[in-house]
């Protein structure tokens, strides 16, 4: 197939920060061929998952809120993260529950996808969930300030199409999904 490449030795491994949100640390590492890169940084997140919710009468369950990073509001998937100890099916159901009140439907795990693997160490588990229904009312972080959109399918690969969804670890489900029924 190729050239071999084989793995990074970690010589050295130091935090900068440790938040509950932000942990980065850097590494000192030894490449195969013997060079050494003294600052290799990786920023250590828990795992995340979202959910490509899709209601009994085929409306996509769709969240809009502010995104600071960006400074726009953006409409997403429900997604979150995947407490310590909790499976990621578990966090999904949890979480499109409590930022959108639905739940319910056949669920499926789709695809599980990182965000930048030269830098970032987790995992985002990405969800089908057909026929959710409204169960109950939003139950928000403080910080969570969301508003449930119902989009019809059209509108959801219009977006796409449009390059609207600014999130690529939402947009990627999103296009599988799309691909899929080709």
């Amino acid at each position: 197939m190729g050239k071999e490449i084989k793995k990074w030795t970690t010589l050295e491994s130091r935090y900068l920060i440790q938040r509950p949100w932000l942990t980065a640390r850097v590494d000192k590492v030894q490449l195969p061929d013997g060079r050494i890169n003294p600052e290799h940084y990786v920023l250590e997140y828990p795992d995340w998952v979202n959910v490509t919710a899709i209601t009994k009468d085929g409306q996509f369950v769709m969240i809009r809120q502010y995104r600071h990073a960006f400074d726009e509001v953006l409409i997403e998937l429900c997604a979150g993260v995947s407490e310590a100890g909790e499976q990621p099916i578990d966090a999904a159901k949890r979480e499109l529950l409590e930022e959108t009140g639905y739940g319910g439907g056949k669920w499926e795990l789709v695809m599980t996808i990182g965000q930048n693997p030269s830098i970032c160490d987790n995992l985002t588990y990405c969800f089908l969930a057909q026929g959710v229904e409204r169960l109950a009312d939003q139950q928000l972080d403080a910080s969570e300030d969301i508003e449930v959109v119902l989009m019809s399918e059209d509108e959801v690969r219009s977006m796409l199409e449009r390059d609207e969804m600014k999130q690529a670890l939402m947009a990627a489900p999103l296009w599988r999904y799309f691909c899929k029924k080709v």
